[in-house]
């Protein structure tokens, strides 16, 4: 998509610059032009001249004397001296004392030169600014508005580089969605013919980075037709009536480039529920009423279609979200193991890859990642090759960027001391062994005890075989004590704890605390919730909706279920403990090992 530029800046910065120009001439420059030119001479010429009574002209100030010749032709400055019979001496050469040397011009003049003309030059200068700025835009518009009230949306045309369907991986259920748009685009007639119009709005939603402005420009780009980008923020202006207005102008120029695409990002900042309590933000209420009022102003079948973004469908106004505004959502989710998977050969024909990247594997060890996750580690893996001084990513640089984008680079400069450095060992070997025997943990894929920016100073990393969508109680119970493995090392080997857990305990507490609240996996309080999600796709924070007597019930069942797990963790480690002295010296010494080379020991 090539994208049609606009003036990006508004008319009343052509305006302050001609009014500064203005000022300048009038306070610096004018009264500079009509001062005469004064020549400077010493006091012995001044009293010569009044000897010879040449003096016009005598103006006596604190720290100089200003005076004529006696025509008045020119203007003569000298030093003040102590003279106490100076005054007895200009009199009698004939003299004239004056409060003011400077030739005073007539009342008219001085109206004419510092009011009449300069703004007359303002307006003027303002118009050809304005004119100028119409005909760059292609528009008209209010001349008093400055240019605040026009939509600034960026507007692509079609390109032979445009973003098509096959520049979108993994989202093949959204894709499927949108065709329908394309198709309708391109062949209106035979909607019209049976009767059937297009939504006039699709929502898409998903969590941030899964492609959904990518697959709005995708759309445009496969329809050929024009679109117009803007994020909601941008309607929302200093003052109220200014966002209304813009959504005004943005719905004109859609409809005179219809067919075309109109795509709001971000739509959340525009489209809150609106709650009529006082003191609300009334211009972003002006600002979602007048979008809805356009979006019931055309037919679906006038070729225009509003597509909008967001990461907060459930924070939107019930009026923006029902049938006959924005009758379809799509969702657009986090990519699953297929998904990912092309998603990276997308990213990949970008840069220089070795022929023997196994993909597969490579999606296997991003579980969870969004598309711009994916595109970022592809990136790193680029980087580090040419870091390294290679033409090609290898299958080590990519393997090596999802540890970048999930801890952090290297540490270069942290030293552990050796029992800082065995006691991570036996932590991280106490988590793999933990999970290793246990029947439905992933496989361990690495284990190392290399710092990381992000504070981590070791991990072990799991790599499940194939997609989950669900998870059963027993699997839950296996991944707190998975978490609870690395504690539990240090207690049975060093007879202490650390502060290395912390993050560990977080991740285990809040497994235990979502079994009972959300997933109805306690006996006690059945199918019953005692937790919400909000901000699905931002994190999912939670908030509990039940009685303080409740909530100290669950308090008590999440530490058993931790502790229970904890002594589990303990056990298995306490049965293993000459394969946990093994692993975590080997660790200690090599300070990276593989899935491979952790199970060759463990199964010896």
């Amino acid at each position: 998509m090539e994208e049609i530029k606009k003036p990006k800046k508004p008319l009343i910065y052509y305006y302050c610059i001609a009014l500064a120009l203005l000022l300048l001439f009038n306070f610096i420059l004018m009264p500079f032009m009509m001062r005469r030119q004064i020549r400077q001479v010493d006091y012995s010429t001044f009293m010569s001249m009044i000897e010879e009574k040449k003096i016009g002209q005598v103006e006596i100030q604190d720290n100089q004397i200003l005076f004529t010749d006696k025509d008045g032709s020119a203007i003569y400055k000298t030093g003040l001296v102590y003279d106490p019979t100076l005054t007895e001496r200009l009199y009698e050469a004939g003299a004239a004392f004056s409060g003011e040397i400077m030739e005073e011009t007539s009342p008219f003049l001085n109206m004419l030169l510092y009011w009449i003309l300069p703004t007359v030059i303002f307006i003027g200068i303002g118009q050809y600014m304005y004119k100028k700025l119409l005909k760059k835009a292609g528009g008209g518009g209010d001349f008093m508005s400055f240019g605040m009230g026009k939509s600034n949306a960026k507007v692509y045309v079609k390109s032979s580089d445009g973003i098509k369907f096959c520049d979108v991986a993994g989202e093949d259920e959204a894709k499927e969605n949108l065709t329908e748009i394309v198709d309708y685009l391109h062949n209106p007639e035979k909607y019209k013919e049976i009767g059937a119009s297009m939504p006039k709005g699709i929502l898409l939603v998903g969590p941030p980075g899964t492609g959904k402005t990518m697959l709005a420009k995708a759309v445009a780009g496969e329809a050929g037709v024009p679109f117009f980008s803007m994020s909601g923020s941008e309607f929302v202006e200093m003052f109220v009536g200014m966002g209304a207005s813009k959504v005004r102008d943005l719905f004109k120029q859609a409809k005179e480039k219809a067919p075309c695409i109109v795509f709001i990002d971000e739509i959340d900042a525009i489209g809150k529920k609106r709650d009529g309590q006082l003191g609300g933000n009334d211009e972003r209420e002006q600002t979602l009423n007048q979008l809805l009022t356009e979006m019931d102003g055309f037919e679906g079948n006038t070729g225009v279609i509003i597509l909008a973004a967001t990461n907060r469908p459930e924070s939107l106004d019930p009026a923006l979200t029902r049938p006959g505004r924005f009758d379809r959502r799509v969702p657009v989710e986090l990519p699953d193991l297929k998904g990912r998977e092309e998603i990276l050969k997308v990213h990949a024909r970008k840069i220089k890859v070795s022929e023997d990247v196994d993909f597969s594997q490579i999606a296997r060890m991003a579980s969870g990642a969004s598309g711009a996750e994916l595109a970022n580690i592809v990136n790193e893996a680029a980087l580090r090759a040419v870091r390294d001084g290679r033409r090609f990513a290898t299958q080590a640089d990519l393997e090596e960027s999802i540890e970048v984008v999930i801890a952090g680079y290297q540490k270069k400069n942290a030293i552990l001391t050796d029992q800082e450095k065995r006691i991570v060992a036996y932590h991280e070997i106490g988590h793999a062994l933990v999970a290793a025997k246990q029947n439905n943990s992933a496989p361990v894929q690495k284990i190392t005890i290399v710092p990381r920016t992000s504070g981590a100073l070791g991990y072990t990393m799991q790599v499940e075989e194939g997609n989950h969508y669900l998870m059963s109680k027993e699997e839950i119970e296996n991944k707190i004590a998975t978490y609870t493995g690395g504690r539990a090392a240090e207690e049975i080997v060093f007879g202490s704890v650390t502060t290395g857990a912390s993050n560990d305990i977080e991740q285990a507490t809040k497994l235990a605390r979502a079994m009972i609240t959300r997933y109805g996996m306690s006996r006690d309080f059945d199918m019953v919730a005692m937790e919400t999600v909000n901000n699905q796709y931002l994190g999912g924070d939670t908030s509990l909706v039940c009685s303080s007597e409740m909530q100290a019930q669950i308090d008590k069942q999440v530490i058993e279920l931790v502790r229970k797990q904890h002594e589990k963790a303990a056990t298995i480690l306490l049965e293993n403990r000459q394969k946990l002295d093994e692993l975590s010296m080997f660790l200690y010494d090599k300070e990276t090992i593989t899935g491979e080379e952790f199970m060759d020991i463990l199964n010896k």
